[in-house]
């Protein structure tokens, strides 16, 4: 059957898409009870998912280690990609269509469907791209598990310089189909929640995982070292403990020549970044109850008014999300480049300075990590995580020589000005991204209040005029919605967080709980008056 003119090639992949797995619409009203019973019971079981180890999983190492918290993952555990393939397939689809290289209108129910499963087909990709370098390169298999599938299937290949036996290859399968497993349950748990829960399966999982980071971090009794005894010098790791500790075990001379400053700004949790922590909740918290509020009147019932209310931070936590999401890819890519066996050969790119520079993992000096970038490009895009990696060692170069890594003032201030523009930036391109591929445009709100029987006071009951009131106000707050949480997320990591959950992660966990607060308030009151699910358009 020939193709219909202008369909986008996307459509060819159909009969893949619809044989993917999924999870079933409901075909009616969803109650509030059930609901809320599926949300928590996908909440608990995401909590086991990260418990639950890999199996036949020997040494790691956590390419994601400065994202963790915001890719709602475990190292090591069935969760260990955690939401990446599903935000980076979200963000490829989401660029791809917005700069028309992808050719589909969403407003069409068929161009969106075939929008969501291609979306489908791309996380399996992304799942496989993110999964096969890592357990190549960084995830290795346990050296029994493998002795024994080397006595059950012996042999081996050559390519090249490299050697690879049967056992060590299988090993590294079983472990890469288990995080396949992991990563496509994720993105069926997503659905569940999307579909017959409360909210949003992916902002449900961030909140979690940065919730238990904060809560650790804020709490933990155990010493900063698990290798020395607890100490002055080896201080419980959690905020409110140390400084208990330190409090109690010290003397006014003592504290006053260094305790403060360690109780205060010296990692891990000071209690800078707890202030902090509960600054970031006090300004969003404030920021999202703040919105303009558009007058509605009934067109045929006399006297029915209502206010449709356009938000501050119009475009919620996602652009944050997706911009993080492709950080974190940056920082994988970048250290593959670097270090992995085969892919730090390629010619002009691997082992590249330029692209990034990563330490020895087995000559690690103070501070460093050794998946963190400390040159190229991947280190002015990565993360700022509190004032000791700016502050302290700007303000005394001599004590804090080893937080410089090396770097001279002015590549320190380029770092905070790139790292302060990319999130901006990215924040607000993807604000507009989303905007306009989730029907939060001016034209589908139009169109939304139309139907409803409401009208702006004062102008006709036409959705291009309500279009034309309407683009007044939601291209301006979505420009400023992107560039808030942006610019936010990344003053929150200069000064730091407990729990190194990231200026990213709480930002998103208090606008994630308020949006959830909302959604809950929201379907109380569609289960108490039924008529109010057209408006919301959830059906009967």
């Amino acid at each position: 059957m020939p193709e219909e003119e202008g369909k986008s090639w996307l459509f060819k992949l159909k009969p893949i898409a619809d044989r993917m797995p999924a999870v079933k619409k409901p075909d009616g009203h969803v109650h509030f009870r059930t609901k809320m019973l599926w949300t928590f019971g996908i909440l608990v079981f995401y909590y086991a998912m990260t418990n639950v180890m890999i199996f036949g999983l020997g040494q790691t190492m956590d390419v994601f280690s400065q994202f963790r918290a915001i890719m709602a993952g475990a190292s090591g555990s069935l969760m260990h990609l955690g939401i990446g393939p599903i935000v980076t397939g979200s963000i490829i689809m989401q660029l791809f269509t917005g700069a028309k290289i992808i050719k589909l209108d969403l407003k069409k129910p068929e161009d969106k469907a075939i929008y969501q499963g291609v979306q489908k087909i791309l996380v399996i990709i992304m799942i496989l791209v993110e999964a096969i370098p890592q357990v190549y390169g960084y995830l290795v298999p346990d050296a029994n598990f493998v002795g024994i599938l080397e006595e059950a299937v012996p042999g081996g290949f050559d390519i090249a310089s490299y050697h690879f036996s049967y056992g060590d290859s299988i090993a590294k399968w079983i472990i890469i189909a288990q995080l396949f497993i992991g990563s496509y349950l994720v993105f069926l748990m997503d659905e569940v929640v999307s579909k017959w829960g409360i909210g949003s399966g992916i902002s449900l999982f961030i909140a979690a995982g940065v919730s238990q980071s904060m809560f650790t971090g804020a709490l933990n009794w155990y010493p900063t070292s698990a290798e020395q005894p607890l100490s002055i010098s080896n201080p419980p790791a959690g905020t409110i403990p140390k400084t208990i500790y330190l409090l109690t075990n010290l003397n006014t001379a003592e504290l006053s020549r260094g305790g403060f400053e360690v109780m205060f700004l010296h990692p891990p949790n000071p209690i800078i970044a707890l202030v902090g922590t509960v600054l970031i909740f006090f300004i969003v918290t404030y920021f999202e109850s703040s919105r303009i509020e558009l007058p509605l009147t009934h067109a045929k019932v006399r006297g029915a008014r209502g206010r449709y209310p356009i938000r501050l931070i119009y475009a919620s936590n996602i652009p944050v999300i997706l911009m993080s999401a492709l950080l974190a890819n940056v920082n994988m890519f970048s250290l593959l480049l670097w270090n992995h066996p085969q892919l730090s050969k390629l010619p002009g790119l691997g082992h590249n300075e330029w692209i990034g520079k990563y330490p020895d993992p087995a000559n690690l000096k103070q501070g460093q990590q050794a998946t963190t970038p400390v040159d190229g490009i991947a280190w002015y895009l990565s993360n700022i995580n509190g004032v000791y990696e700016w502050l302290l060692p700007l303000l005394d170069p001599k004590k804090y020589e080893y937080y410089l890594h090396g770097h001279e003032y002015w590549q320190v201030v380029a770092h905070i000005v790139v790292w302060f523009g990319v999130m901006i930036f990215g924040s607000i391109l993807f604000a507009k991204f989303w905007i306009e591929t989730t029907g939060m445009g001016a034209e589908d709100i139009a169109k939304q209040i139309e139907s409803s029987g409401m009208q702006i006071p004062g102008f006709r009951r036409d959705p291009r005029v309500l279009k034309k009131v309407l683009d007044r106000y939601i291209p301006t707050v979505t420009i400023f919605s992107g560039a808030f949480v942006g610019g936010l997320a990344a003053l929150a990591d200069m000064i730091g967080t407990v729990g190194n959950s990231s200026g990213t992660g709480v930002l998103l966990t208090v606008g994630i709980m308020i949006h959830m607060y909302e959604a809950i308030a929201k379907e109380q009151m569609m289960e108490m008056h039924p008529v109010l699910r057209s408006f919301f358009g959830t059906g009967e």
